[in-house]
């Protein structure tokens, strides 16, 4: 069975002291959360602080992204992978959709930055989906299709026990609309049919795909309640402690 995975993405906020403050705030709050994975993804200033006042704690931590290169070298304000594995975190997020729309990410890039993560043993969360005129000119599955399949690229079987994916309609990234229930649950479905189809059916029911895209407190029940959405990648309402425990203590 899915463990459910509700990961908060703090994005360019929160100089070193707030983020203290945040991660101990929702130590606490998240203790018993026991019925999921609860990551936060703070600045790369913040990592090697938070990771050291979450020790004991069960939430993780994860870096917002990762260089290709593997090797140290003169590769200037790159971080690799091992580094942000060095200072305690568990997980990066590939490919997140503001590092495609504005950083020049490809799906060439994801896939590097997706074996880089799992060549030191972290588990990367891959995040892929469409923006709205793809969506609104019927185009969403391909897109998605076509990034997914990028970013596993030439993984192995054991590789793709530390994929999570994150489903993230570009659309409904931070600007309040969020995917119905439905329209998540039948993207989701057509991601684990891919899947299937690519990795093999028992690849497919192992691997756990979470959505993001302006996710609440007040949302988070009616997308927990379809079968192929094992979770949130959460932005704006991560940045809060209590507000991204109502999340993470959604049942």
């Amino acid at each position: 069975m899915r463990k459910s995975v509700i990961a908060g993405n703090w994005k360019m906020y929160k100089l070193l002291g707030e983020a203290i403050e945040t991660a101990v705030s929702l130590k606490p709050l998240v203790a018993n959360a026991t019925h999921c994975e609860v990551i936060i993804a703070p600045v790369f200033t913040a990592l090697k602080t938070v990771c050291d006042r979450l020790e004991g704690s069960i939430i993780k931590v994860a870096a917002q992204d990762c260089s290709i290169e593997q090797k140290h070298g003169a590769h200037t304000g790159e971080i690799a992978a091992d580094m942000i594995k060095d200072v305690g975190c568990s997980h990066i997020i590939v490919g997140h959709s503001e590092r495609r729309q504005f950083y020049g990410e490809t799906d060439e890039t994801v896939n590097l930055k997706t074996k880089a993560c799992l060549e030191v043993g972290l588990t990367a969360i891959v995040c892929i989906g469409e923006k709205l005129a793809e969506r609104e000119a019927g185009e969403a599955e391909d897109i998605v299709k076509t990034q997914l399949l990028g970013a596993l690229d030439s993984l192995t079987v054991t590789d793709m026990e530390r994929i999570i994916i994150a489903y993230e309609p570009v659309w409904a990234i931070g600007t309040g609309q969020t995917a119905t229930p439905e329209q998540a649950q039948e993207m989701h479905a057509f991601i684990r049919k891919t899947l299937a189809e690519t990795q093999g059916k028992e690849i497919a029911e192992a691997t756990r795909i979470v959505y993001g895209g302006s996710v609440k407190p007040d949302n988070i029940k009616g997308l927990m309640n379809n079968a192929d959405i094992d979770g949130a990648l959460v932005g704006g309402a991560s940045l809060e402690a209590e507000s991204f425990a109502k999340i993470v203590n959604y049942k």
